[in-house]
């Protein structure tokens, strides 16, 4: 493949992408605030937005599985004309009915309008999928983590701009304009698409595979990569974590500022996922992107556990900034080791699991944590009792409550990305990557063969990759045929060549 040719081909996509994403959650936002200010009622947006994480929950292994069968640039049209029909039908659904109906939350008409608008905004996951085999396909295996960075970059501009921008334009223009834009703008990514040529071939047909869903193949696919599975829990688990700060820091943030004082400390620190992004562009990951990742989440940790020790506004903004600056090198580590470890043809449907996993985890510690601290630990921690056995620690102040339960939420992060270092999991997967051979995609020349090597041995599928039984029963899978390359020989573990002599 041309790099030129390959690197004019991401650029564009990634631009594109930009424009798609910014669309559809500049939309998804806007909806949320028009319903909250027109109905005043959190129930709303609270189904609202559920019902978007588990859509996503539910869509994100069939995009993943359609992703694989389907050209890349395919799967990115399709996704466009999805979004751009969906909001073309909320447009004439609001042109068709009085917003007095729209906004009945007991009628037919309010709730057909929100999925209409959510659909749109789901099958945006089909396109972001597609993006991430999209690097594997179009970016050198070595400049792969900087190519995430710059996904991570587009992803927090995207929430940047909407966060801003939505509220401006319900508020000045109307729900009726908003959508126009909406509109226009799906329209505008459709019609750049069409002048876009990604170099790729179209993928064989998996004999293995079945239905719109599969997800045997998912399974399969991660069971041959030693360890990918627990990188998958570990990101799910982070996501779990990370939804109590989903839930608590709109009302921490609107304790310390009004409304309107909030919107910008939010958007400032919503800048942090451009500064994170673009220092994995500039430097990458490292040699270990495991490493990385694990060490990130601890910082994470400890961001979160402090940013709210004492109730003073430039201590949250400044966490808040930093804790955002490092998601996406978490979000660029955990891709880079898939789209290293797993074959290209596999891809879509382990980016589909992890979306899958990751998307249904915080909604569900939202949901759990929401309760537990309005009614439990906010009043325990207005106590004299709660004051004195943790004012040493918290200080005084308003939401010490909420305080005290990300103390601990970001406690718990550091401990377990301190303990995933001692897990064979990590090791394996750690090896993994440093042994796997480059990706063979859409017939390019396989790697010449190093001397020394035996001649005739065919690489084996990643299907059919050499499993060894362990003393114990355990399966040991050789790193290097698990990703289909050149299995060692058996009864040894495989190593480089430098390492032969």
């Amino acid at each position: 493949m041309d790099r030129g040719t390959a690197k004019a081909a991401f650029a564009n996509v990634l631009v594109n992408t930009l424009i798609a994403n910014v669309t559809t959650s500049f939309l998804w936002f806007a909806l949320t605030f028009w319903v909250y200010i027109e109905t005043q009622s959190v129930l709303a947006t609270g189904v609202i937005g559920g019902a978007y994480m588990l859509l996503i929950a539910f869509f994100a292994m069939v995009f993943g599985t359609m992703v694989d069968r389907h050209r890349k640039h395919t799967i990115m049209l399709i996704s466009s004309v999805i979004s751009a029909a969906a909001f073309l039908l909320a447009g004439v659904l609001y042109v068709w009915q009085p917003e007095s109906a729209l906004l009945d939350l007991g009628g037919p008409w309010f709730w057909a309008f929100a999925l209409i608008i959510l659909c749109g905004g789901v099958v945006e996951q089909l396109r972001n999928i597609a993006l991430s085999t999209t690097v594997t396909l179009l970016v050198e295996e070595d400049k792969r983590d900087r190519a995430n960075g710059l996904v991570g970059t587009v992803q927090g501009l995207a929430f940047l701009v909407t966060s801003v921008f939505s509220g401006l334009s319900i508020g000045f223009l109307g729900m009726g304009w908003t959508l126009a834009i909406a509109i226009a703008a799906m329209a505008l990514t459709f019609v750049h698409l069409l002048f876009i040529r990604i170099p790729e071939g179209t993928p064989e047909p998996d004999a293995g595979a079945s239905g719109a869903l599969d997800f045997r193949g998912s399974v399969r696919a991660i069971r041959l990569a030693p360890g990918l599975f627990a990188l998958i829990v570990f990101s799910t688990f982070n996501n779990l974590i990370g939804g109590v700060y989903m839930a608590l820091m709109d009302p921490y943030g609107l304790t310390l500022f009004d409304a309107q004082t909030w919107g910008f400390a939010l958007a400032f620190a919503s800048t942090g996922f451009l500064i994170g992004g673009g220092l994995v562009a500039k430097f990458g990951l490292g040699p270990k992107p495991m490493r990385t990742l694990l060490l990130i989440v601890i910082a994470m940790g400890l961001l979160g556990a402090v940013f709210m020790l004492r109730e003073w506004w430039p201590l949250y903004v400044v966490g808040m900034w930093l804790y955002m600056a490092l998601v996406p090198p978490a979000e660029a580590a955990e891709q880079t080791v898939i789209q290293k470890v797993v074959p290209y043809e596999r891809q879509g449907r382990v980016f589909g699991v992890a979306a899958a996993m990751e998307a249904a985890a915080a909604p569900i510690t939202a949901f759990l944590i929401a309760p537990l601290a309005e009614f439990l630990i906010i009043p325990y921690m207005k106590t004299p009792a709660g004051n004195a056995q943790w004012g040493w620690l918290l200080g005084e102040g308003e939401a010490r409550g909420i305080a005290l339960i990300c103390l601990f939420a970001g406690l718990v992060m550091v401990v377990v990305g301190g303990l995933a270092f001692l897990t064979r999991s990590y090791r394996r997967l750690t090896d993994l990557y440093a042994n796997a051979p480059a990706q063979q995609i859409d017939g390019e020349e396989p790697a010449t063969e190093q001397p020394g090597a035996p001649a005739g041995d065919a690489a084996p599928t990643p299907e059919h990759a050499r499993l060894d039984a362990a003393a114990d029963g355990t399966p040991v899978v050789d790193p290097v045929s698990a990703r289909g390359g050149r299995a060692g020989r058996e009864g040894t573990s495989p190593r480089r060549d430098h390492d032969a002599g």
